[in-house]
């Protein structure tokens, strides 16, 4: 291990934040240095990301800190293409557009599912890597494909490279040897020649850049602070991804059917997780209605259960009236029609701790693991609500914190501590939610 201050650069689906961590022995603090907020817009016919304003606020962020090295992290999925100078032919698709339409369906022609996630291991989702380039014409075109952080890592040092856990979440990559899954690129018509070589988290990228779990998920994981391993996560944020950490993949026709994941963890391990789509719900209502979170969410608690959607339906990835979506949703399948915007709130939350609760029976049915606690990870851990739900809906204790999950995943991995979870649960701050009395337990 080695003591000193660390940059984390966190980058996720709606904002971004330089953070500073010092990291001791026995101590492990963060600070914000920079915040930038961001959303995606449509250009040239695609919804996409503004790359000129991602790298500023990056470098921004970063100028004038004196730290031993910087890691970097980001949603999943979404990429860029350079061209033979090394220039992006255009900014970044963002995983929302609708340009995989029907894409899924053409792939799995050509590669039936049960190969595909016999080769990858990974769920099938239109917003996967493999479905966005198989619809993207600039494709044949580039040189290079970069995954988010690694293109933020590509500005700052000049270096091309694919980190492990990011990469696994492409559909591209081979569950089994950890490489490039070159032949199903080759049958999908999608150039081999496009994707770097591996990096795995900890390696040093030159110019005091080091390689950490650049998927913000698996910093996320690596910094739960669990006591012992039976333990399922949800790291939750726009996204929720839920599930449980494993040595090894599950690749059953009954995962497959599941729609469950074997995405790489920081340390050789396995993240066995279903997505759930989090509180982007929340989130695009709050904006629909312009009104403030915590009245909401304090009239919602004091609201019986009176519907629940599938918070993963198709019609709800798009921005846009997610709140007409919902009540639409709910009188669809003849159930109450929430009124107002605190039951509509009340409908997301129960939603998705009931998602959450399925998830949960489900991987460990399908991997044999069982747990005995649930942690909540990320910005998530700060609705109250939602964890007392949880709890509620899982019967099982949870356990919400620390907030700042991702960045903190992201400084262990640059310092190199033997033990990460017991510093983390030795000095961040966690908050317990069991279960409310007179409800009968679930069983698994």
């Amino acid at each position: 291990m080695t003591s000193g201050s660390y940059a984390a650069v966190d980058l996720g689906a709606s904002s971004g934040r330089v953070m500073l961590g010092r990291v001791e022995a026995d101590r492990l603090s963060l600070r914000e240095v920079s915040r930038f907020s961001y959303r995606p817009a449509v250009r040239d016919g695609a919804l996409r990301w503004d790359a000129a304003f991602l790298r500023r606020s990056v470098e921004e962020g970063l100028r004038g800190l004196d730290v031993r090295s910087i890691g970097i992290d980001s949603w999943a999925v979404d990429y860029g293409l350079l061209d033979a100078s090394g220039e992006l032919l255009a900014d970044p698709v963002c995983y929302r557009d609708s340009r995989t339409d029907g894409v899924v369906e053409q792939v799995l022609s050509k590669v039936p599912a049960a190969e595909l996630y016999d080769v990858t291991g990974i769920q099938i989702l239109p917003i996967n890597t493999l479905f966005q380039l198989v619809a993207d014409p600039l494709a044949q075109q580039a040189s290079h494909l970069l995954l988010i952080p690694d293109l933020v890592a590509y500005w700052l040092t000049g270096e091309i490279g694919a980190e492990h856990t990011n990469a696994s979440t492409t559909q591209l990559l081979d569950v089994r040897t950890g490489q490039w899954a070159t032949g199903l690129m080759s049958r999908l018509g999608i150039p081999s020649a496009l994707f770097p070589p591996i990096r795995r988290p900890g390696s040093s990228l030159g110019r005091n850049v080091v390689s950490v779990g650049s998927h913000d998920t698996a910093s996320a994981v690596y910094a739960v602070p669990a006591r012992t391993d039976r333990f399922g996560y949800i790291s939750c944020g726009t996204w929720s991804l839920v599930g449980v950490e494993l040595d090894r993949p599950v690749l059953s026709t009954e995962s497959l059917a599941a729609n469950f994941t074997n995405e790489a963890g920081v340390g050789g391990t396995v993240r066995y997780l279903r997505n759930v789509m989090g509180l982007w719900l929340l989130e695009e209502s709050l904006r629909v209605w312009d009104l403030g979170r915590d009245d909401l969410l304090k009239t919602a608690a004091g609201l019986p259960r009176r519907a629940v959607i599938d918070p993963n339906a198709p019609e709800f990835l798009p921005p846009g009236d997610m709140p007409a979506r919902i009540v639409d949703a709910c009188r669809r399948t003849g159930q109450p029609v929430p009124a107002d915007p605190p039951e509509i709130v009340r409908c997301i939350l129960d939603s998705l701790a009931q998602a959450y609760r399925d998830t949960l029976l489900d991987a460990q049915r399908l991997s044999g693991k069982e747990i005995d606690v649930v942690h909540i990870v990320g910005g998530g851990s700060q609705n109250e609500l939602l964890c007392q739900l949880t709890a509620d809906a899982c019967r099982l204790p949870v356990l919400a914190g620390p907030v700042e999950a991702t960045a903190l995943g992201n400084l262990l991995v640059q310092a190199g501590i033997p033990d990460p979870r017991q510093l983390v649960a030795a000095t961040q701050e966690v908050r317990r939610y069991d279960p409310s009395p007179g409800q009968p337990k679930v069983k698994s």
